[in-house]
Order: structure tokens, then C-alpha cells, then sequence
């Protein structure tokens, strides 16, 4: 059975109105960016919106996953809506205020306690390649390309967004993409640690939803504990890191999930995990 629910923006009055939208599906949630006018560049009600949307998913009983993904079937995320910069970023001082709303829906995504997937087809550009790094994982078509393109718009981002793609790209890399705005297309972003998975254009939704249904078979403690101890190597581990790692490394051990997994193993059948 599937549970629908949507979470708008400011406009809600249309069916083009920008906003973020979830869907449940099962074990799965979907968020969704939605301005297909504008090959769903991200307004700032959008970026303000995103963290909450992404929350109540987080929190909805039985979901393993969240898929992030562009409205339509033509684009993922095309950026921030350039249009607003001459009002809503037009300076420093509001260009901070605006960068905040972009480090939340950032940090939204890379600490929600799900695994997150980035479903990406046709552009995936500025801060829509933000999105995409922040995710765990991110699985694309071959229309897809990516690019960063502040150096042409003398714009800066945020250092945490930044670090989302030098941990995937290594520095020098990222270096070339910030410095010369240059696009890559599918192949040259699976080469560059960019995508995780190429598929061909067809088949792009359906291997989202087998990839996103594999990861529901994992016992959902272990999968949390896996994505906070691979997160704390990836980045600069702190006693706190470990100690974190620790304590969710332990809940697995001491878990019915973990009991009901050698009971299962040793049987030789599908795992029964509740996440307890």
C-alpha cells in the first residue's frame, strides 16, 4: 500500500508552482524538487523547505531509504534559481542569510539518518550537484551532466558543500570543476567518483527502486552505524566521532535485529529486521 503526502512551498495554488514534494512508497520516500518551468532550479522558500520535508520522511515509520530526485522526466536539479540572486543574494550580507538556507538542506541530507540517493538525469548543476553530494549514494543516466558554474557567476559556496565534493572527487578535481566551470558528462562524472552507478536512460527509475529496495533488506541499525563510522573516517574523526560510531556499533550487537540475522543466515532465508 502506498501513503502519498506532499510538502509545498510558499505557492501551492498550481500544479507549476515551485516547491519540494515527498512521496511514501512502502520502505521508500521520495523527495522530490519541483519547478519544472525552470528544469527544477531550487527557489529559497525550496532550500527552506527541503530540511523539513526531509524530517518527516526521516520520521515515518518502516522507511530504509529516501530518493532524491527532479520532477519530470527531463531534469534533475538545474541549481539555484538565479533569478532571486538580484534581490535575495545580491550581497554579502544577504548572500549569508541565503547560504544558510542552502547549508541546512546540505546538512539535512548528508546527516539524515536514512540512506539518501540521488536520482540524476539531464542537468545536475550548482547547487543541484550540492544535493546530489550531500546524498550517500547517487545512481544516473547517461543524459546526465554535471558541472559547477559559481567561477561564471562570481559567486562562492558554502566550505561544507564544498567539502560533500572533494570528498567524492579528491581536491585536484574539484579544483578543475570550480575553476573552470566545465561540465562533465555522464561517463566523465562515474570516472571522476561523481556517480556510483551509469545505467542507460530507460532504465534509470527502475534501478533507483531496485537499488533503493536492496538497501531495505539491511538491518536498518547496521545500516545507520555503517553510514555514521564510514562518514567519521571520510572526514576528520573526532573522539566524539568515535565514541558516536561506538555506541550505534553497539546497538547492533545488542539488537533482535542482529539475533534475528544469524538465526536467518543459518537457516537460509530473507531476514526479518524491525530496526530493533
Amino acid at each position: 500500500m502506498t501513503d502519498d503526502s506532499t510538502t509545498r512551498g510558499s505557492d501551492h495554488d498550481t500544479p507549476d508552482s515551485p516547491r519540494i514534494e515527498t512521496r511514501v512508497e512502502g520502505a521508500t520516500g521520495w523527495l522530490i524538487v519541483h519547478n519544472p518551468a525552470r528544469r527544477n532550479a531550487v527557489t529559497l522558500e525550496m532550500w527552506r523547505a527541503l530540511p523539513g520535508a526531509l524530517a518527516a520522511l526521516a520520521a515515518t515509520p518502516g522507511l530504509r531509504c529516501v530518493i532524491l530526485r527532479g520532477a519530470g522526466d527531463a531534469t534533475f536539479v538545474a541549481g539555484a534559481d538565479i533569478s532571486e540572486f538580484a534581490t535575495l543574494r545580491k550581497d554579502a550580507r544577504s548572500a549569508q542569510a541565503y547560504e544558510a538556507t542552502n547549508v541546512a538542506a546540505f546538512d539535512a541530507l548528508r546527516e539524515c539518518p536514512l540512506p539518501t540517493v540521488a536520482m540524476v538525469r539531464g542537468f545536475c548543476l550548482g547547487g543541484g550537484l550540492g544535493l546530489a553530494a550531500a546524498c550517500d549514494l547517487r545512481i544516473a543516466d547517461e543524459t546526465a551532466h554535471f558541472g559547477i558554474p559559481a567561477a561564471r557567476l562570481g559567486i562562492a559556496y558554502p566550505p561544507s558543500a564544498i567539502a560533500d565534493i572533494v570528498r567524492l572527487v579528491g581536491p585536484s578535481r574539484a579544483k578543475l570543476m570550480f575553476f573552470t566551470a566545465q561540465r562533465l558528462d555522464a561517463a566523465e562524472a562515474r570516472d571522476a567518483c561523481l556517480v556510483d552507478t551509469l545505467v542507460a536512460p530507460g532504465d534509470l527509475e527502475a534501478a533507483t527502486r531496485d537499488l533503493a529496495a536492496t538497501i531495505a533488506l539491511g538491518a536498518p541499525l547496521t545500516l545507520a552505524a555503517a553510514k555514521a563510522g564510514i562518514d567519521a573516517v571520510a572526514g576528520a574523526m573526532s573522539p566524539e566521532d568515535r565514541e558516536a560510531c561506538e555506541r550505534l556499533a553497539d546497538a547492533c550487537f545488542d539488537s533482535a535485529d542482529f539475533a534475528e540475522g544469524r538465526s536467518a543466515f543459518l537457516e537460509k532465508r530473507t531476514p526479518r529486521f524491525t530496526g530493533r
